[in-house]
């Protein structure tokens, strides 16, 4: 295999002058880089990229910050980002946050990322304060998706989530539903999501349209999880009239309450009807009824958007991008049951 010192000892340069040629730095005339290049195409040599950008104090790899990659639409947004960088010759640094404070200071006020990467995407990663001036001091491109907060100079990819919860809520209200619960996101959790306050925003705009006032217990707080609707579900049926739909703030926990009311010996959409935002892979096999949203979609844009300045392209700055969702109607909502 052509090795660079051969392509040097041909050129009659050294090894250092044969990479700032490949590569077309200016430190080079252009007599000199003609003889580089002339000598790498008879021995048939090719500069590796990942040695190139070593060469040029990169590192080849982007950070992605997620909170908790077991979600689904975390994995989705990385997965799809993964296979983006990986066809430009770039390696995906994932730090999963755990859904941990603790570890995004770490993350965030440690040399973790310093020089260890050439980008960094975060994903529904709100930062303020002293976290935004640590992210904004590295100095790299970087882009944010579906965060309710961005960061200045940086593009942001998302969905319009009050629009998504409005068109979730108002599908069931099309179906004749007025007695609506709502589940939604769980404002303990320590990252801080913001997620959850524009859909139930959305939830709000459907009902007041239709002169409905929000009935507060008919609104539960809960994980972003199967388990989460599960028990929100259960708070729903001990406070006793239940309602004739439930809007999940993701399919997630619509799969959960789908569950939650079998056991409970109701039937779905019968007695009460759900639907979700997402369209998770499963949401189909259940019969979901969804507002679904292009995550793979956001992960790629995302990657491609940093790939821009990474390998010598344009970089957009600081703009908003919205992505459009869809309503899915499957079986779980119908109109209510006469009574």
């Amino acid at each position: 295999m052509t090795k660079i010192d051969d392509v040097a000892r041909l050129a009659g340069v050294s090894t250092a002058t044969v990479s700032r040629a490949l590569r077309g730095l200016p430190t080079v005339s252009q007599a000199t880089r003609d003889r580089v290049l002339a000598a790498a195409a008879q021995l048939g040599y090719a500069a590796s990229p990942s040695a190139s950008r070593l060469a040029g104090g990169k590192s080849g790899a982007v950070a992605v910050v997620v909170p908790r990659i077991t979600r689904w639409f975390f994995a989705t947004v990385v997965e799809a980002a993964e296979q983006a960088l990986h066809e430009a010759g770039y390696d995906l640094l994932l730090h999963n946050l755990g859904g941990s404070e603790t570890e995004r200071q770490r993350l965030l006020h440690t040399a973790a990322l310093h020089k260890r990467v050439d980008a960094l995407m975060l994903v529904a990663t709100p930062l303020q304060g002293v976290d935004l001036e640590a992210v904004t001091g590295l100095a790299l491109p970087g882009v944010t998706v579906s965060s309710g907060t961005g960061v200045p100079g940086w593009p942001s990819i998302r969905i319009d989530d009050v629009a998504a919860a409005y068109t979730a809520t108002s599908h069931l209200i099309g179906c004749g539903h007025r007695r609506i619960a709502h589940i939604s996101g769980d404002p303990a959790d320590e990252l801080a999501f913001t997620t959850h306050i524009d859909r139930r925003r959305g939830y709000w705009q459907a009902l007041a349209e239709v002169g409905v006032t929000p009935d507060p217990a008919l609104d539960v707080e809960e994980e972003f999880t199967v388990s989460g609707g599960e028990r929100a579900v259960a708070t729903l049926l001990r406070r006793g009239d239940p309602p004739t739909a439930i809007f999940a703030a993701c399919d997630e926990i619509a799969m959960g309450a789908m569950a939650a009311l079998r056991q409970a010996g109701l039937k779905v959409p019968e007695d009460i009807s759900v639907i979700g935002i997402d369209d998770h892979d499963l949401a189909g096999v259940v019969g979901l009824t969804t507002v679904a949203q292009p995550a793979a979609d956001q992960g790629r844009l995302a990657a491609n958007i940093l790939l821009g300045p990474l390998t010598g392209g344009e970089y957009p700055g600081e703009e908003t991008v919205i992505l459009p969702t869809q309503l899915i109607v499957r079986e779980s909502t119908a109109p209510p049951r006469a009574n």
